[in-house]
């Protein structure tokens, strides 16, 4: 009997300590966890003080054991999210061990008050794990300051978007073919990193000289008031037509605008009035064989270029400031390039009507014209516009060669003439032009325009 008892309690003690035995570790690189998920989206959009949360599972997957030397919060307990990892509450946790096939969950929670005017419209974060010499993280998003937010959004509808609550967008907002989408003034636009707003339908923002519409990025701190390429643009696709921007702000992304090919009627493809293009990390606009109807428009503080147009197209640009001064970036490219060419096998015909516009800088050239096939057509009128050039041929037809404009204050985005600017009073007449009444009668800030006019965007009188 009592051998029989010790070799029950032998038994136990033996099956205890193979419970107890650790399975045999592998530091692999090689030997990698799974995720649920590569990122946690928290997409409730909350009105007032509330927190929601969300679950992360990660499986060894291995057949060995796996040491997670660490697992933490980023942004730590400044957070506005809260962890709970493998049942600790907690925003880190170190050396946990996980073995072959098994599983750990964390829960993650985001507390919002959407009034806090501090807080961003997309709250992020990460969790930061470390093993077996691998560094991983994901990423954390939630919808903060009260918003109308948009993910992947495609918009299959006529819509009217109004300044009530600002629109947020995150990856892309799409306005699909045959819809319109109209943004009343005053309305706020704004992109979370390298989101995008796609245009195959039409496009009408109707902002006033009072109540612009803002197309910007979602970060309002001040030291990003100025900073380019922190989102991808605005683009326009072969299937959009009619398309119309008036009163608008657009700065600080990557590429402003982007147009690529012709009207499908006798409609402009996209009809820029009254608005300001600045701050873009590349370029202003960006159209490829295609179209531009411009007047009263400010572009300045570009990458590379305030305009470029490549592959032929027409281009009507009447009483603009194009002002090549950048204050981030040392540009080597004109101001304005259009060319009937993009590749040796990609050119068609440029027709460009040019009246009234500045294209001036800090370079010797801020307009390059240039026909490079053979079989292309160019048609270019250019008239009565101030032009820094080396290019003798922009001489006559009232145009001002690489005569200083006289801007108030370049230095703080001013292009205002000063009352000495030989620009003054050097206009062609536009009263017959078709587009006179609604945008060419008054200038950016809606002053009448008298003709002889200013030359660019403002009037003096």
């Amino acid at each position: 009997m009592l051998l029989n008892r010790f070799f029950c309690c032998f038994i136990a003690l033996c099956l205890l300590a193979a419970c107890n035995k650790d399975e045999e570790l592998t530091i692999d690189p090689n030997a990698k966890l799974s995720f649920s998920a590569d990122s946690i989206l928290f997409d409730t959009v909350f009105t007032s003080i509330g927190s929601t949360t969300r679950r992360l599972k990660i499986k060894n997957t291995n057949a060995n054991r796996i040491n997670i030397n660490s697992i933490k919060l980023a942004g730590g307990n400044n957070s506005a999210y809260s962890l709970n990892i493998n049942g600790q509450a907690g925003n880190s946790l170190q050396e946990l061990k996980l073995n072959g096939n098994d599983s750990i969950y964390i829960f993650i929670k985001v507390n919002i008050n959407p009034n806090s005017k501090i807080l961003p419209f997309i709250v992020q974060d990460s969790i930061l794990l470390e093993y077996n010499a691998i560094k991983t993280n994901i990423p954390l998003v939630a919808y903060g300051q009260n918003a109308i937010f948009l993910n992947n959004a495609t918009i299959s509808a006529n819509t009217t978007w109004n300044s009530q609550l600002p629109y947020v967008i995150y990856k892309s907002a799409t306005i699909s073919e045959n819809s319109h989408l109209t943004i009343e003034e005053g309305t706020r636009v704004f992109f979370n990193g390298k989101a995008t707003l796609n245009i195959k339908g039409t496009l009408s923002v109707k902002g006033s000289k009072t109540d612009s519409v803002v197309f910007a990025s979602d970060r309002l701190e001040q030291i990003y008031l100025n900073e380019s390429g922190q989102w991808n643009g605005i683009h326009f696709f072969a299937e959009s037509s009619n398309s119309s921007i008036n009163y608008a702000v657009i700065k600080n992304a990557i590429v402003g605008i982007t147009v690529d090919s012709l009207s499908k009627n006798d409609q402009p493809k996209l009809l820029l009035t009254n608005s300001v293009v600045k701050n873009m990390e590349v370029v202003g606009f960006l159209g490829y064989q295609t179209e531009l109807t411009a007047f009263n428009n400010l572009f300045y503080n570009c990458g590379q270029y305030l305009v470029y147009g490549a592959g032929g197209g027409n281009y009507n640009l009447k009483q603009n400031t194009f002002a090549g001064y950048n204050l981030n970036f040392n540009r080597k490219t004109p101001s304005v390039y259009l060319s009937d060419n993009v590749s040796s096998t990609q050119n068609a015909n440029l027709s460009v009507t040019l009246t009234n516009n500045i294209f001036w800088g800090w370079l010797n050239n801020e307009l390059v014209i240039e026909k490079k096939a053979i079989a292309t057509v160019l048609t270019a009128n250019i008239q009565n516009n101030l032009i820094k050039t080396t290019q003798l041929s922009y001489q006559g037809n009232g145009n001002l060669i690489n005569t200083d404009p006289q801007f108030i204050n370049p230095s703080l985005g001013n292009f205002k003439l000063s009352n000495s600017s030989a620009a003054k009073n050097k206009g062609a007449d536009l009263t017959t032009d078709r587009f006179f009444t609604r945008f060419l009668r008054t200038d950016l800030e809606n002053k009448t325009r008298l003709f002889p006019s200013e030359l660019g965007c403002y009037e003096n009188n």
